[in-house]
């Protein structure tokens, strides 16, 4: 196969969408759009992310050793495109969480110490210990599929 048809085939997993953020003292805060996250335990409580070898905020996780998930909300497609570098020039608010920069009006919150990270071909996986979780309980996720936003339906 090739990595079109790979990534073709990746993009018919509907996800949601994500902004990870992370702030490096002196640098300000960092967010990059992101659907490679997961949950991985319960007890301790753990997650995934992975992080591309080119993304800008790399490095700036593994100097600060946190960061936050913010799962966005459907009402929050121009957020991702922000953090996605489709839209320039348009600055975001940061609310605070356990002390780290979170998305205001995201569906889920969640704060993290990075408690371990692995590289694996050309991504690095942080496992961030959950420290602190917001849900809003009311809104409607934001659905990437097949490289393009979606939203719920109820069937």
């Amino acid at each position: 196969m090739d990595d079109c048809q790979f990534r073709t085939a990746m993009g018919k997993f509907a996800t949601g969408v994500t902004v990870i953020a992370t702030e490096v003292h002196g640098e300000g805060t960092h967010g990059m759009t992101a659907n490679a996250f997961m949950s991985v335990s319960l007890d301790p409580k753990l997650v995934v992310i992975s992080i591309g070898e080119k993304a800008k905020i790399l490095n700036k996780i593994k100097e600060s050793k946190t960061f936050t998930v913010n799962i966005l909300s459907a009402e929050q497609q121009e957020v991702s495109m922000i953090f996605a570098g489709q839209k320039k020039d348009v600055e975001v608010e940061f609310d605070r969480l356990d002390g780290k920069p979170v998305i205001p009006g995201a569906v889920t919150q969640i704060a993290c110490e990075v408690s371990a990270e692995y590289v694996e071909g050309d991504h690095t996986l942080f496992i961030g210990k959950v420290t602190d979780i917001t849900i809003d309980d009311e809104a409607e996720p934001l659905i990437f599929y097949s490289g393009k936003y979606r939203s719920l339906t109820t069937i």
